[in-house]
């Protein structure tokens, strides 16, 4: 068998996995989590039922899995920062948030409202850690370094609601157009690093 045939065969399970997450995502995010089974789930990814489970385990861990997936920040979002001014690595930060939202804006507004699962504590843990994730990256991102004091982190936790909520008011509402959301979340931030940062040492 070739190294190509090898390299093919391994990575069909991740294919086949990513292809169930897909139809997840796209399902959780049409309807609240009691009426999306995993069998509706298999149907529409075109695999046997006992896939899904052997992939994800039960439909609360593979909705676990659509909540980690829509809110938590990528390792490649922040490797394909440019290399630039603050104002610029802002701009592409919040651009980036933006896009994301955008794009697959029903998934992320039923991951942010849990989906009507608000309250179990598993949920509140996954998005509690997502929280975490996308604010130790902004923090990495303006440049706060390895270890910053959780007052920074405090701060930026803070700023991770504020898109959040900025957010909603632009694709649930309606109250906001991206322009000004980008603005808000942008000039936000900027002034956040300049000027309130520096007081959390």
């Amino acid at each position: 068998m070739s190294v190509e045939a090898v390299r093919r065969r391994r990575l069909e399970p991740d294919a086949r996995r990513e292809q169930i997450l897909s139809v997840a995502v796209r399902l959780f995010g049409a309807k609240p989590y009691a009426e999306v089974s995993t069998t509706d789930v298999a149907r529409d990814a075109g695999v046997a039922r006992g896939l899904v489970n052997h992939y994800f385990g039960t439909k609360k861990d593979l909705y676990l899995e659509v909540v980690r997936v829509m809110l938590t920040v990528p390792e490649v979002a922040l490797e394909q920062l440019p290399e630039g001014e603050l104002p610029e690595r802002v701009d592409a930060i919040v651009s980036w948030f933006l896009d994301v939202v955008s794009r697959h804006s029903t998934s992320w507004l039923a991951a942010i409202g849990a989906g009507g699962m608000g309250g179990d504590a598993e949920v509140d843990e996954v998005i509690a850690e997502a929280v975490d994730v996308a604010a130790d990256g902004i923090l990495r991102a303006v440049g706060a370094g390895e270890d910053p004091p959780e007052a920074l982190r405090g701060m930026s936790r803070a700023y991770v609601g504020l898109a959040i909520h900025t957010a909603r008011e632009w694709l649930r509402r309606g109250a906001l157009t991206r322009d000004q959301v980008h603005a808000l979340l942008t000039v936000s931030l900027l002034a956040m690093v300049e000027r309130v940062f520096p007081h959390a040492s």
